[in-house]
């Protein structure tokens, strides 16, 4: 649309104000400046570019340009009131367009995840986002510090980086509930390993977690609600890695979904802690440490920033409230599960 020639409409009345002025040297009136924005909304919502509408509002000047020295002054300052105004006029609209465009993109999302449209008007308008939802899609969410929105500058510094570097991709890039939200074609994973790359640093190394791929309306919530269930997990066992893929921590759901069953686990195995002198914390921390640093006392150590034989003297404390040795690889999977358990469930902070 910018190449196509400025029709007259946007200029008029433009010649005749730059005759009066610089015959009378009197400022645009009221009226006059309102006009010049009226004009600026309807060429940018027409799909004028701005810069060809300045050069035509120039031009136009340099015809009417007064012939006397005396009154150039004038005209010039004129012509930047009505180039002013105009702009002003022009850069509402675009403003307005973008409101009702990230509108337009929140209440698509928020159908979309709830399920709150037929399947057929979803798929036609989610093709006005370069979405086809026939196709596979994988759901990228990334959480910070604090909560972003569409307006928010690391929302917008994350969507000019993904634009730049895969514009002609069908992705989508949003917020929901605070955190920064992607959906991309399923066979695209440089997709979204570019935007968990950019999210990590522009939110000041916050977390991101990538859903598995699946196809159709459904496959996009159940890949959305897999990264979400997957930054939950990494919250409650104390994950820092800064990107988490729903597919390497599959075990961890299998393990909460009987919840009842985890708990029943986790009291009658770890229960008897809570009798140590000093509460069950220190020495579930000493398993979390000791498991984490794959059984290796001397690391586990380290991370706890105790001896080796402090250490041992804690497994061994353990080993006498529980009946369960975890240097014995017989009892290891059970103590291990059921440390997993009780940060997955929060015990002992939380009531089982």
């Amino acid at each position: 649309m910018a190449d196509r020639e400025i029709p007259e409409e946007y200029l008029e009345g433009y010649a005749r104000i730059l005759v009066e002025v610089a015959a009378t040297g009197r400022r645009l009136t009221r009226d006059e400046i309102a006009s010049r924005r009226a004009l600026g909304e309807r060429a940018a919502e027409d799909g004028f570019g701005l810069r060809r509408l300045v050069s035509a509002h120039l031009a136009a000047a340099r015809d009417a340009w007064p012939r006397t020295a005396a009154s150039a002054a004038d005209a010039l300052a004129a012509v930047q009131q009505v180039v002013d105004a105009f702009a002003e006029g022009y850069e509402r609209a675009q403003r307005m367009a973008v409101r009702q465009e990230e509108a337009a993109r929140r209440e698509f999302i928020d159908d979309l995840l709830h399920g709150r449209s037929d399947l057929g008007r979803l798929a036609e308008r989610a093709e006005r986002f370069g979405l086809r939802l026939s196709h596979a899609h994988a759901v990228a969410v990334a959480r910070g510090p604090v909560a972003y929105d569409e307006g928010d500058p690391v929302a917008r510094r994350v969507e000019l980086a993904l634009i730049s570097r895969f514009d002609d991709r069908n992705v989508l890039l949003t917020t929901k509930d605070g955190r920064l939200l992607c959906i991309a074609p399923g066979h695209q994973e440089e997709v979204l390993s570019y935007f968990a790359k950019q999210a990590h640093a522009a939110t000041d190394g916050g977390q991101v977690a990538v859903g598995r791929a699946r196809s159709g309306p459904g496959g996009v919530v159940q890949s959305y609600e897999e990264a979400l269930s997957t930054l939950e997990i990494a919250e409650r066992l104390g994950m820092d890695e800064p990107v988490l893929r729903a597919g390497d921590l599959l075990v961890y759901p299998v393990l909460s979904r009987d919840r009842q069953a985890m708990a029943d686990l986790v009291q009658n195995t770890l229960g008897p802690l809570t009798t140590a002198r000093g509460g069950p914390m220190p020495l579930l921390d000493t398993l979390t440490a000791y498991f984490d640093a794959g059984c290796v006392a001397a690391e586990a150590a380290r991370r706890l920033s105790l001896s080796v034989r402090a250490l041992t003297y804690r497994l061994e404390r353990i080993r006498s409230l529980t009946g369960a040795n975890p240097a014995d690889p017989a009892h290891r999977y059970m103590l291990q599960t059921a440390v997993i358990g009780a940060r997955l469930l929060d015990w002992p902070t939380t009531e089982l």
